[in-house]
């Protein structure tokens, strides 16, 4: 890890098996998704955070909803959603067009979201979310909650967007508490890096902004969950905008319809084309946490959970253009009192 405000090295034992949890999570229920998805079950795109879960995870993991936190993800943080607090129930029938999921089967199955649980819906336009996490934030700050934390993702294209210069000025200028996770990994769709920023390292910018800057080996969880530890804290004690740069490759193409053949071999063969998931499992029976029993009995619980959230997801209607209810979800939502995290 290189930067300023470096984090300690010994991450807790106790954080760490979380994120390893939910990167298991996010990898195992994002390749039944990918096998549905070949099968025809799934309308629309799918794209998979094969290699990207540990920065994804140790981000989500580490904020906390019942403290008033915001989490916004990407199409890349399915392991980092659930680790803040999407049900996995609530992700299958997202993707599966169900009636009950939280977008009630109106809309992408990435464009999904529970904003007065912290979790605003995906905005296509990548580096827009950024001022909408600015904007919850700033609104709990005029409500008197002072000690919130706003994560918000973003990959390496989005950094060169005008709406993300835009958000994160605005965040440093306020000083908001806001974590900003810059997912380098090395591609905007088919365009490599050398053709995207020309200073030598993305965690440069955050020097621009007047921000604490992380650069880090996002394919390494021991790093990402340290990382995120310190960049939180320091965000939650009023020290404003964090920028964490993890450097990755990921392991598919931009979406299950595309074979990445743009992905140069030397790439993948590179320490950072490297897959994060079997990094995590090799530092938890090195660290005496979990031996290879063990991990494989959480891959079979998690398995079986997968099973039963998408066979349920698959047995729900769709939503009929007849009688269905086309009110805005907020309000549909209020009316019809449902629980709060779909609320």
């Amino acid at each position: 890890m290189t930067k300023s405000n470096q984090p300690s090295n010994k991450p807790l034992k106790d954080t760490y098996l979380k994120t390893f949890e939910w990167m298991l999570y996010g990898r195992l229920f994002e390749d039944k998704i990918a096998a549905l998805y070949r099968a025809g079950k799934i309308v629309g795109g799918v794209y998979l955070g094969r290699g990207q879960e540990a920065f994804s995870a140790a981000l989500g993991a580490q904020l906390n909803q019942s403290k008033g936190d915001v989490f916004a993800g990407l199409i890349r943080d399915q392991a980092g959603r659930m680790a803040f607090g999407e049900p996995l129930i609530e992700s299958a029938r997202t993707y599966l067009g169900s009636v009950n999921g939280p977008m009630k089967g109106r809309d992408g199955n990435i464009h999904r979201g529970t904003p007065r649980s912290g979790m605003p819906a995906m905005i296509s336009h990548l580096g827009s979310l950024v001022a909408v996490v600015n904007g919850m934030l700033i609104a709990k700050r005029y409500k008197g909650e002072n000690h919130c934390v706003g994560g918000a993702t973003i990959g390496d294209g989005g950094t060169s967007t005008g709406a993300f210069h835009e958000g994160l000025n605005q965040a440093a200028v306020e000083k908001l508490p806001l974590v900003i996770a810059v997912a380098n990994n090395q591609y905007a769709y088919s365009t490599p890096e050398c053709h995207q920023f020309a200073c030598e390292n993305l965690v440069d910018r955050a020097k621009g902004y007047g921000i604490a800057g992380y650069s880090i080996d996002g394919t390494d969880p021991m790093e990402c969950v340290t990382a995120f530890d310190e960049a939180i804290k320091k965000a939650r004690s009023g020290e404003g905008p964090q920028m964490v740069v993890g450097k990755m490759l990921r392991l598919a193409g931009h979406g299950e319809h595309d074979d990445a053949r743009y992905i140069a071999e030397a790439d993948k063969k590179d320490h950072y084309g490297r897959d994060c998931v079997e990094v995590a499992k090799t530092q938890v029976i090195q660290n005496d946490w979990l031996n290879e029993s063990e991990i494989a009995d959480l891959v079979k619980r998690i398995q079986l959970e997968i099973e039963e959230a998408t066979s349920q997801a698959q047995s729900e209607p769709s939503p009929s253009p007849v009688t269905e209810n086309w009110r805005p979800l907020a309000s549909t939502h209020l009316i019809e009192g449902q629980n709060n995290w779909r609320e």
